[in-house]
């Protein structure tokens, strides 16, 4: 069996938790960016439906744009729109250059994506889903990061002090060199040996098949990511209103959720390498459903424990439900990966949309009783064939 390339993969790894930091401001700041600029929650789901549809509008395009034609230097450039966005976010008071800055971060995030994921697959040669996971979870790791340190650095001093957040910026750029010297390096020998590289793979299913199954794993997309939108972007008004907590308190209990997808995402994919993608898909949304249904009827300890429970199982999904896909079309990863992840994106920007709205007319709780039936949908991964886990090209 062909090795992965261990410290490439930690490199990527550290990419995707400092990129995800960095977003993870966004939402963290929600309560004090609707206090400051005196917004309502439809004006918050619109923030977030800006920059989600940023990202999920770019990514398949940048995907496709990268396998046809790989840029060595995409990641740092990522970063600079990233960069950007998260300085304009700390300094703009005015609605229009909020939503202009998080429409930069949601262009960087559309860069990283799809192309760390292509190199995350090309980098883990034979063990892709544990790859995978070892990216993944530096994104769920950098998302409950973030939260953490707005409350210790930003909710006590004011919105200002996002700015500090730059110096994960410049740590990121540093350490996408190594990344970007073993791309430049894979890419040149590609060049000199094409044959060894070239892959004469068909596709696993009829073309038809195909399209039904990406249509049914776009089902199961669009039900874990309306629950987890509502976690991501409401969780903590929920919280302060519900059990009266501050505002710091509830972003502690943001953390403790977000760790858990960080768990729940680094055991998905090598379960999924091991046992087959199908069979984690299948338990992790469906198995979501006890938690999700239980969680508005609790008190503020156990809101914490289940709502730690359904972002394991849900975040064990992701790993699997991409490398499925990936298996489906196994010579288009960059665009498949930027796919999924953008349709997983605007999903949740939708959501937080008209969850919004939702709350505004039927109160924050109500976001959670409706919810609760999302991960049911988790039904339909009964439609999936088994697939065969598939070497894919590099």
């Amino acid at each position: 069996m062909s090795m992965p390339a261990f410290p490439v993969l930690l490199a990527l790894c550290a990419a995707h938790s400092l990129n995800d930091l960095l977003q993870s401001v966004i939402t963290a700041v929600y309560p004090m960016l609707k206090e400051d600029l005196h917004l309502d929650f439809a004006q918050i789901g619109l923030i977030t439906l800006v920059y989600q549809i940023a990202a999920s509008i770019f990514q398949p395009v940048v995907g496709y744009a990268f396998d046809k034609r790989p840029v060595v230097n995409s990641l740092p450039l990522g970063m600079v729109s990233t960069s950007l966005g998260i300085a304009m976010f700390a300094l703009c008071d005015t609605m229009s250059g909020i939503l202009v800055a998080v429409f930069l971060v949601g262009i960087g995030s559309a860069t990283l994506h799809p192309e760390a994921s292509r190199i995350t697959s090309l980098a883990g040669r034979e063990r892709r889903g544990f790859a995978q996971s070892i990216f993944q979870v530096g994104g769920n790791f950098g998302g409950s990061i973030g939260p953490l340190l707005v409350a210790l650095i930003v909710a006590p001093y004011g919105r200002r002090n996002v700015l500090w957040f730059l110096v994960f910026s410049t740590i990121a750029f540093a350490v996408m060199r190594p990344i970007v010297k073993w791309y430049r390096g894979y890419l040149n020998d590609v060049r000199r040996h094409p044959d060894s590289h070239a892959r004469s793979l068909s596709l696993p299913l009829s073309k038809g098949k195909t399209v039904f199954v990406i249509g049914v794993i776009m089902v199961l997309i669009f039900s874990k990511y309306i629950y987890m939108a509502s976690l991501s972007s409401y969780y903590t008004f929920y919280l302060m209103e519900k059990f009266g907590i501050s505002v710091k308190m509830s972003q502690i209990f943001l953390f403790i959720f977000v760790v858990s997808t960080a768990a729940g995402t680094l055991v998905g994919g090598p379960i999924g390498d091991k046992y087959g993608r199908k069979l984690v898909i299948w338990v992790s949304i469906l198995g979501t459903a006890p938690f999700s249904l239980l969680l508005p009827h609790v008190s503020l300890p156990l809101t914490a424990v289940l709502s730690f429970c359904a972002g394991f199982m849900l975040s064990s999904a992701f790993p699997a439900i991409l490398l499925y896909a990936q298996e489906l079309l196994p010579t288009k990863l960059g665009m498949i990966s930027g796919l999924f992840f953008g349709f997983a994106f605007g999903v949740g920007g939708i959501a937080s949309a008209v969850l919004g709205n939702f709350a505004d007319t039927y109160g924050i709780e109500a976001i959670y009783r409706v919810c609760a039936y999302m991960p049911l949908l988790g039904i339909v991964a009964c439609l999936l064939p088994n697939l065969k886990n598939r070497r894919l090209p590099g």
